[in-house]
């Protein structure tokens, strides 16, 4: 098909065909047009195969003259290969030079090709993408079978999982399905596509569409789609689960093949499928006239492609839906929408003499949702492999497209003339400016202001009158005692003179380097070089010469600087008239990628319209989002993450985010309302059985608390006494308790009962008590107002302390000390046990409303948590410094989590949080470049090995890195790893080795996996108050590497 017979066709090909090329560029890097379009029609419009023409070892671009370029796809051509009855039984020899046996090979694959769809009903193009929806549920599928512990698992507890308010549900990734969500939910989003998805009704004769394959994979699919789109209205549920929609997908088509395909490829044949699935209906309800196809309306528009070929003027129209746009070259997406507009030379599309070729592009009509495919992927034909391209594009939340409008195609031409003039003048500007700004002939150059302003201040020093090497020579060693061909710079680091030494010859001294204490600069040595001999005159002259030519340049340098500017911001308001901002388009979604080229994850940020307010969208997470925050992730060149998708909208078309409303009351109708009462119903099913899932929890709960409530009123046999512990074997506990702790009080409490006797020897034990409690506040509060070093925390000497550091109520305080001073390890001699009952009479006397005994045990709990956060950070840390990083991690993500609760509720409630993050991050550090050590060295087991490190040790962690944005260290290091592991994307390996490294990366790159906690903590040993302090200052202090103390 020639350039001039490529006009719009009822067919999809036509239709999708700028697609299609833009595809075929990108992944080859071929920018010849014609050559692209050739051998798209050589392969009957199959991408793999056009892409393995081009491509092919040793075929190379044809160089052919228009004339021949358009006989090459005729039949009677001798590059249109006929394939016979016997081809299926010979074998063709692709290793030669000979490209009939090439073309013979495209002409076989091609009748296979067709054999296929006209089988099946699906052609090679739809089975590609099915591959991507099959690997995706086939991973599903293994992370069920797994019986291999996982670090982290899903919370049973439903409320975790319950919808909080009127929150967006998210979708769950259930194996590589991140892209599913983002395009799923950018399209609910949209209020009219939500509309016209939930009031789809099937056709009534549906049963007796024909029986073919691709007629019936999209009514299947709009019911799972309308039940999904039901459930992310109503469902109260925090996130819900698309198996059953990807299911359809899946078995829509047939495909063993389970090679990922581009993602954006399947959003243009989802919009593909709903179009066909609405145009069904759309037959079957016209009244004699043409079918209106709402998706149709909705998301394609058409532009006028007016060009010269070889002196021919060609004018025709094409439809359009995602718009596809290269990146790679352009900072902003004006720049890229011109160069895409713009094709050739296009000097001679307006002019009477036409000798170039070119063509302009002009919308015609633009759709109410306009999607612009962004290409961020190219093919390296050096490595042989697509990369992604990181390169910084931005783009505005308002974009005005009346410069691209073919109503105004005239006005535009005059500017765009304009713009160009204009920056070819600016580029001469540039280049003046860079002249002085970078002044100079040699490799180094300088600002001419500040060579001038040097060279002034030279001539302006104080003249001397000899040269610096003669200056030195009354403070030199006597003659003799330095070799002739001594520097100045050796003369400088000299030792002392030669009459604090012996004489010595030249051959035999030796000079010894003293830079601290020998360098000095004589007080008489200007500080600077100066010029030697001046007269005034010459110096006034000079002095006039280089204030007037400072001060020209300076001028010189503001106007360019000024006029840069000013063209600048003409360009920048060339459009801004009020004829050119009659079309506005905001934008409504964009989708994001993050990793390279052959892996990585998906997301959406999405403009909530009611709200104002942008909203992140990540696969189960949905969270309040910032326009600065879209600007980072979705811009590019700041980490791997960078938009491939823009959702533009009619800024005019109020109708696609207008809230639905009530015919008869004018209400808005929300929530369920929205929903035809067949889906209605389906919601309210579902969650009833959620509602039965959070009862059954309930029940659960209470009958557990009845049974410990009868337990406890049940009496207990007296314990038996532990067995002792071997040297060498600390015991191990779940938590210690108050009492444990207390047995560690004794000695203090006995001290304190000893001064208080020393000072009223003769009062009453009541007495005694109130003394030796003062005493024993008195040092505690002492402890708790000292600013220790960090390996001495006095928070784990006394709860005391750890109180008073964090405002505990006094009444709290009191009842502790109460409880030190009444506890039975006093019971050991006659004045402490008197104490002791004085104490426990007080505490019994204490009355209910006095003390909160709720908030009391919450202290309390909150202290043994602190204790318990500091034994799995000590313990983490000595295997770290052991080396053992599998034992150290869990322990350190343990005294991480536990701490950030703790440090939630006051600042001095933990530990160091950078500190524990550090080793942490360390740790994770470590383990992936162990783990990466043994996957390159190609063993089975060792690449196992390492696979299994990453699998349960590290993916599984990397959210907890990646949950607080804020931490910079620890996102680069995330980044770190997934690069590790991505570099080896473009690396020769076994084939089994590729497999698996195909098959791990998407769970490396996608930490959407929510996080509910561990399944079982490390048990830790039990250590005195002592024993505690002892390790945990020892181990602070032989830290290689501390941060700053954040206490």
């Amino acid at each position: 098909m020639t350039v001039e017979q490529n006009v719009l066709q009822p067919g999809g090909a036509a239709k999708h065909q700028q697609t299609f090329l833009n595809q075929l560029r990108e992944i080859t890097g071929i920018n010849d047009i014609q050559v692209l379009q050739q051998a798209l029609k050589d392969s009957n419009g199959n991408l793999e195969l056009a892409v393995a023409f081009l491509t092919a070892k040793n075929a190379k671009v044809p160089q052919l003259e228009e004339a021949t370029y358009y006989q090459t796809a005729l039949p009677g051509n001798d590059r249109y290969i006929s394939v016979g009855s016997q081809a299926d039984t010979n074998v063709i020899d692709l290793t030669g030079d000979d490209k009939d046996d090439l073309q013979r090979a495209i002409a076989l694959s091609l009748e296979e090709s067709n054999r296929a769809f006209r089988e099946t009903g699906i052609t090679d193009e739809e089975q590609a993408i099915s591959r991507v929806l099959e690997a995706s549920i086939a991973e599903n599928k293994a992370s069920l079978k797994r019986t291999h512990p996982e670090v982290w698992s899903d919370s049973p507890n439903p409320y975790d999982r319950k919808r909080q308010d009127n929150c967006p549900v998210g979708l769950k990734n259930v194996g590589n399905t991140c892209w599913f969500s983002a395009v799923i939910q950018s399209l609910f989003n949209l209020l009219e596509f939500r509309r016209l998805v939930l009031n789809f009704n099937p056709p009534a004769n549906a049963q007796d569409l024909p029986r073919n394959q691709k007629e019936h994979r999209n009514l299947p699919f709009m019911r799972e789609l309308r039940y999904l789109f039901a459930l992310l209205v109503g469902s109260k549920r925090k996130y819900v689960d698309p198996s059953r929609a990807v299911e359809i997908l899946k078995d829509a088509f047939k495909s063993n093949d389970s090679q990922q395909q581009d993602v954006s490829e399947f959003t243009h044949k989802l919009l593909d499928w709903l179009e066909d699935a609405f145009q069904i209906k759309a037959e079957e309800e016209r009244d004699g006239e043409k079918p209106k196809n709402p998706m149709v309306e909705l998301f394609y528009g058409r532009f006028l492609a007016v060009g010269v070929l070889e002196g021919k003027k060609f004018e025709n129209t094409e439809m359009f839906g995602q718009y596809p746009l290269q990146v790679n070259g352009f900072k902003d997406l004006h720049e890229c929408l011109e160069a895409a507009m713009i094709e050739g030379e296009i000097e001679s599309l307006h002019s009477e003499n036409a000798a170039k070729s070119g063509q302009e592009h002009w919308f015609t009509e633009l759709p109410p949702v306009l999607t612009f495919e962004l290409s961020r992927f190219e093919f390296n034909q050096a490595l042989g492999r697509p990369e992604k391209i990181h390169n910084k594009l931005e783009f505005p939340p308002i974009l005005y497209l009346d410069r691209y409008m073919h109503k105004n195609r005239e006005i535009t031409r005059i500017k765009r003339d304009e713009i160009k003039r204009l920056k070819e003048y600016l580029t001469v500007l540039q280049q003046r400016l860079e002249r002085y700004l970078s002044y100079g002939s040699g490799p180094k150059r300088f600002p001419l202001v500040d060579v001038l302003q040097y060279a002034l201040e030279f001539a302006s020093s104080k003249p001397v009158c000899s040269s610096p090497v003669d200056d030195l020579g009354a403070s030199a060693p006597a003659s003799g005692t330095l070799p002739a061909q001594t520097s100045p710079s050796t003369i400088e680091q000299q030792g002392p003179s030669s009459s604090d030494v012996p004489s010595t010859s030249p051959v035999q001294r030796s000079v010894i380097h003293k830079p601290f204490t020998q360098s000095r600069i004589p007080p008489d040595l200007p500080m600077h070089p100066a010029p030697r001999h001046i007269t005034e005159e010459e110096l006034s002259v000079l002095e006039g010469c280089l204030h007037r030519w400072r001060t020209e340049v300076e001028n010189d340098t503001r106007d360019l600087q000024e006029s840069i500017s000013r063209i600048h911001r003409t360009i920048e308001l060339m459009y801004s008239d009020k004829t050119m901002v009659q079309v506005p388009y905001r934008l409504h979604a964009v989708l994001v990628h993050e990793g390279q080229a052959n892996a990585g994850h998906y997301w959406a940020y999405i403009y909530d319209h009611h709200q104002n307010r942008w909203m992140k969208y990540n696969d189960i997470s949905v969270t309040k989002s910032t326009w600065e925050e879209l600007e980072r992730d979705s811009f590019g060149g700041y980490r791997n993450a960078s938009a491939y998708c823009l959702m533009y909208i009619n800024d005019k078309e109020q109708y696609l985010i207008q809230e639905e409303f009530n015919k008869e009351t004018g209400q808005i109708l929300v929530g369920m309302d929205t929903l035809p009462s067949d889906l209605r119903d389906y919601v309210k099913e579902d969650n009833k059985r959620f509602e039965k899932e959070l009862e059954e929890w309930d029940a659960e709960l209470a009958q557990k608390a009845q049974q410990e409530k009868l337990l406890s009123q049940i009496p207990r046999a007296p314990a038996p006494s532990p067995a002792p512990v071997q040297a060498g074997e600390p015991e191990y506990l779940e938590q210690p308790s108050r009492t444990d702790i207390s047995k560690h009080l004794k000695e203090d409490s006995v001290q304190a009962i000893n001064k208080a006797l020393a000072e009223q020897e003769d009062r009453g034990p009541e007495a005694i008590m109130d003394t030796a409690i003062k005493l024993e506040y008195t040092r505690l509060l002492k402890l708790a107002q000292e600013d220790p070093p960090p390996e001495c925390d006095y928070r784990l000497r006394h709860a005391i302390v750890y109180f008073i550091q964090n405002q505990a109520p006094k009444k709290i305080i009191e009842r502790t000390l109460l409880e030190q001073f009444g506890d039975h390890n006093l019971s050991f001699d006659e004045r402490c046990r008197n104490i002791m009952k004085v104490a426990q009479a007080k505490l019994e006397m204490i009355k209910p409303d006095e003390v909160n005994m709720e908030e009391y045990e919450r202290w309390h709990q909150d202290y043994r948590n602190f204790r318990e956060t500091t034994m799995f950070l000590m313990v983490g840390l000595e295997f770290f410094q052991k080396k053992s990083y599998m034992e150290a991690l869990l322990y350190l993500i343990y005294a991480y989590q536990n701490n950030k609760e703790l440090l939630s509720k006051g600042p001095y409630r933990g530990h160091d949080e950078e500190l524990i993050s550090h080793y942490r991050r360390e740790c994770l550090l470590k383990l992936n470049e162990h783990a990466a050590a043994l996957f390159e060295s190609g063993d089975d087991q060792e690449v196992n090995n390492g696979l299994i490190i990453m699998n349960e040790l590290i993916v599984p962690c990397l959210p907890l890195l990646l949950v607080d944005e804020m931490e910079e260290k620890d996102i680069v290091a995330v980044e770190d790893m997934r690069n590790r592991w991505c570099s080896y994307l473009g690396q020769e390996m076994e084939p089994n080795l590729q497999e698996k490294l195909t098959d791990f990366l998407p769970k490396l790159l996608d930490c959407s996996t929510e996080i509910k906690g561990f399944n079982d903590p490390p048990k830790l040993p039990s250590y005195s108050t002592h024993e505690l302090c002892e390790r945990y200052a020892r181990i602070m202090l032989s830290l290689s590497r501390t941060p700053a103390d954040g206490r």
